[in-house]
């Protein structure tokens, strides 16, 4: 029997959200996706919100990334992890991803050179269905596990990497159409500042908003024009807080739109 894909409703005549089309894969040369991180130890020095909990350094280099776990159950025939998905830029800024296997606490080095380690994402798992530690994607040596450098790792049983920064890749624009924050704070009067923050290639991070927060609160941001950051650009939410300790978290709604194609190959 013959089969046929589901139509947009738009070419009905009636009008279905852009965003939705495009995420069922009808508009070409788009692609929409949420980056998002949370760092559960923000205090008043501006931290990266991401689940390293630090002040992320992106790479000066690409090189073959060691992909390894906390847990020596997250390995090809463990109760954990066994396969993850990494997804980032070389170092032209090309896209490039992989499978890779994993191997308890013993790193497996990755097939591509990566410049930028965009995402980390757990395909497959054992009986505890989840990564029994937490996956690392770094370089340098791996003790127990971890990387000296760690450019990239998911939060401990989460099966994927929670990380509110991420490189354009080449050929590509960025664009940040909505922009979520949240903390988590129990100290008396305090608030937390979340800074977006962007730069572009050969130059230098400057902060494109501030974002307020009570101490325990949620704000969003929807772009009347979606802000658009070129190809190899790197984005960044870092967060601090007034007073105490906060758990924060960032998303960042975005669309990933192709600069140009050839009309021969399409």
């Amino acid at each position: 029997m013959a089969t046929s894909v589901v139509s947009s409703i738009t070419r009905m005549g009636t009008i279905e959200p852009f965003e939705l089309q495009v995420a069922r894969g009808q508009i070409t040369m788009h692609s929409n996706f949420c980056q998002f991180g949370i760092n559960t130890n923000v205090a008043q020095s501006a931290e990266t919100v991401w689940i390293g909990s630090s002040v992320y350094s992106f790479p000066a280099a690409a090189s073959v990334i060691k992909v390894s776990s906390s847990s020596a159950d997250d390995a090809s025939a463990g109760t954990g992890a066994r396969t993850v998905f990494v997804e980032g830029v070389d170092g032209s800024y090309a896209p490039v991803s992989e499978t890779v296997t994993m191997n308890g606490q013993t790193a497996v080095n990755t097939t591509n050179s990566y410049l930028r380690v965009n995402k980390i994402l757990v395909l497959t798992a054992g009986s505890g269905g989840a990564s029994a530690g937490t996956i690392y994607a770094g370089t340098g040596t791996v003790n127990t596990g971890v990387p000296a450098v760690v450019v990239n790792q998911t939060g401990s049983a989460s099966n994927e990497s929670e990380s509110a920064f991420y490189t354009v890749p080449a050929g590509y624009t960025g664009y940040i159409y909505r922009y979520t924050v949240s903390s988590g704070n129990s100290t008396a009067d305090a608030y937390s500042t979340f800074q977006l923050r962007v730069r572009p290639f050969g130059g230098v991070f400057g902060t494109k908003s501030y974002l307020i927060t009570p101490g325990s609160g949620l704000y969003e941001c929807e772009a009347a024009i979606p802000n658009a950051f070129p190809e190899k650009s790197d984005i960044e939410v870092r967060a601090f807080t007034s007073a105490g300790t906060a758990v924060v978290s960032a998303q960042l709604q975005m669309m990933l739109i192709k600069n140009s194609y050839d009309s021969g190959n399409t």
